[in-house]
């Protein structure tokens, strides 16, 4: 499944685009993320009693007996190590540039600072722990957050051939939120109202019919015929529960979004309908998510003498 990270790097990838600068790469994000502070230790305490003392003193954090908050903080050695080392450490990328230009394979489907919880994270999400996933099919979705938090999309673009993770989410990140043709490109002035959504899709399977696939389990991806033309298109799992529509409202929106105009109760005298049923369980990271976790990492980043 997606995780923190692959939201994270994706982010990166773009701020990185739009400040001109090098970006982290996915393997940097990952080690860094794994030093940061997301608040797990708030899940251990709650699952765990505290044990009484019988020492009436001031709890203290540290052998020395003195509150955690009054001891210097040492330099995150992994961190360190990250920063100091050469390009060299990137992970090897086989299909960055490639995943970039058009291709028939890109598809369009449609806190507290002191507790160490960073905006838009619960300590018990799940994928706050790292995936063995190196490659899989992916989109990647950019929603713009309003003040009153309703999302609009600003752009989804992905890909139904599996891509290596260290590159491929980084292009279709970049691919998504420049070049879909839908919108204009993001500018640097949004990035502070945007949320990114990574979904890795999984378990393909021809479904026996049209309605052969669970709401909100299922997206779907579908081809047909009419007037000798051939059309297509997917959503991904989570758009039908989303707008409320039932299957056959969602196999008819999809025919539209491919680019059928035919009337709707006709929908299924089209020739060859064809649906492939997958699953794909999506994450999410906003803008204030990826600051911080930027802005702490960027704190133990190497000092240019």
């Amino acid at each position: 499944m997606a995780t923190v990270e692959h939201c994270l790097f994706c982010f990166e990838a773009l701020s990185a685009n739009l400040e001109k600068r090098t970006p982290m790469t996915l393997y940097q994000v990952q080690s860094s993320w794994t030093a940061y502070p997301k608040g797990l230790d708030e899940e251990e305490d709650e699952e765990q009693p505290e044990l009484e003392s019988s020492d009436s003193s001031p709890p203290s954090d540290n052998e020395s007996g003195k509150p955690l908050s009054s001891v210097p903080v040492p330099r995150n050695p992994i961190l360190e190590r990250l920063f100091s080392s050469s390009s060299g450490s990137s992970t090897p990328a086989s299909s960055s540039s490639s995943s970039l230009s058009p291709s028939t394979n890109n598809t369009t489907p449609s806190s507290s600072s002191t507790s160490f919880v960073p905006i838009g994270l619960h300590p018990r999400r799940t994928s706050q722990r790292s995936s063995n996933i190196t490659e899989s099919p992916l989109f990647i979705t950019w929603n713009t957050i309003s003040p009153s938090s309703s999302k609009s999309l600003r752009g989804c673009i992905g890909t139904f051939e599996p891509q290596p993770l260290s590159s491929g989410l980084s292009s279709y990140a970049l691919t998504s939120a420049l070049s879909d043709h839908r919108f204009n490109p993001i500018t640097l002035r949004e990035l502070p109202t945007l949320e990114v959504s990574v979904t890795l899709l999984t378990d393909f399977e021809n479904a026996k019919d049209p309605m052969d696939w669970e709401l909100g389990v299922h997206g779907i991806r579908i081809s047909f015929y009419a007037r000798n033309k051939r059309y297509g298109a997917c959503y991904l799992p989570d758009v039908a529960p989303e707008q409320g529509w039932d299957k056959e409202e969602t196999v008819v929106s999809l025919m539209r979004k491919a680019g059928w105009g035919g009337k709707r109760e006709k929908w299924s005298e089209v020739g060859d309908l064809k649906v492939v049923r997958f699953q794909g369980m999506a994450e999410s990271a906003g803008w204030e998510e990826y600051k911080q976790w930027r802005d702490w990492v960027k704190k133990g980043e190497p000092k240019n003498n």
